[in-house]
């Protein structure tokens, strides 16, 4: 009867696990193409390349963590407990994605910081 319970956690959490990844991807990357259009001077297919390469390794990481962190014990087995299991990985995973998403955002913003320097430097170069 255990197996059965842990079958239907991994139901569960396998599909919501692949759509919040899905998701969080879809608005980084479908947002973060403005700013890899400005780092990369509106140069649109080196952005577009950098920005699909991003979201490629984005996927990697959070499918590979949430498949690390499938493993699901009950030991009272009943629905409580796997709701209750259910939640704390959903949860952690999310607040992983979270964590993704701003480490990304600073990835993002550095990125136009450093081009905006280089921007303003070849301004004095051609001023002098």
């Amino acid at each position: 009867m255990e197996t059965t319970k842990i079958l239907i956690g991994y139901a569960i959490y396998l599909p919501i696990a692949l759509f919040l990844t899905y998701y969080v991807s879809k608005t980084l990357f479908k947002n973060g193409k403005i700013f890899m259009l400005d780092i990369f001077k509106g140069r649109e297919d080196i952005a577009e390349a950098t920005n699909k390469l991003f979201e490629t390794g984005f996927y990697l990481l959070n499918i590979g963590f949430a498949l690390m962190i499938l493993e699901m014990h009950l030991y009272d087995n009943n629905y409580q407990e796997l709701i209750e299991r259910l939640s704390y990985k959903i949860g952690g995973f999310s607040i992983y994605l979270g964590i993704m998403l701003f480490f990304n955002l600073y990835f993002f913003f550095r990125g136009k910081r450093k081009a905006k320097e280089a921007q303003q430097e070849e301004r004095l170069v051609f001023k002098a």
